[in-house]
């Protein structure tokens, strides 16, 4: 049986969607981190009066909302490597927003390297409004390497 074979049975579902309020305090929190200066994202006055009207989080904020869990899905935490991750923005995230965010396991594959067997597994992550209108989709591929 292939390293894969596990989470193919997978592909194709997802968590069911969880609300994420978008908290102005967070997200300067945030930009400080990041080491991001922009007054975007950090001062009020500055935000108000450019096209956006409020404080926006940065374009990697999203990595910190809770996206549930896919049911039944175990992803081991030893041997995991973070292999890529793309943002699709349809509109900005603002402070006091209310985001609703879900992930789905989109493709499994194997390769073999050096190191052995790696296991690439693809995720969509969508922020979405109530309506169901995305801010964002954004795919992220992590790398399992079951013999770490």
């Amino acid at each position: 049986m292939a390293a894969a074979d596990k989470f193919r049975p997978f592909i194709g579902r997802a968590s069911t969607p969880v609300k994420n309020e978008v908290e102005k305090g967070a997200i300067r929190k945030f930009a400080e981190a990041i080491g991001d200066p922009n007054p975007l994202y950090r001062d009020e006055q500055y935000a108000a009066g450019t096209r956006y009207g409020h404080i926006v989080a940065p374009p990697t904020f999203s990595r910190t909302f809770d996206y549930g869990v896919i049911p039944d899905f175990e992803l081991p935490v030893a041997g995991l490597i973070h292999g890529s991750q793309e943002f699709n923005y349809k509109k900005p995230i603002c402070a006091g927003d209310v985001v609703y965010c879900a992930n789905k396991l989109l493709d499994v594959f194997e390769k073999s390297g050096s190191l052995g067997t790696m296991v690439f597994l693809v995720f969509e992550q969508t922020v979405a409004d109530e309506a169901g209108e995305p801010f964002l989709v954004q795919k992220s591929t992590v790398i399992y390497r079951p013999q770490a």
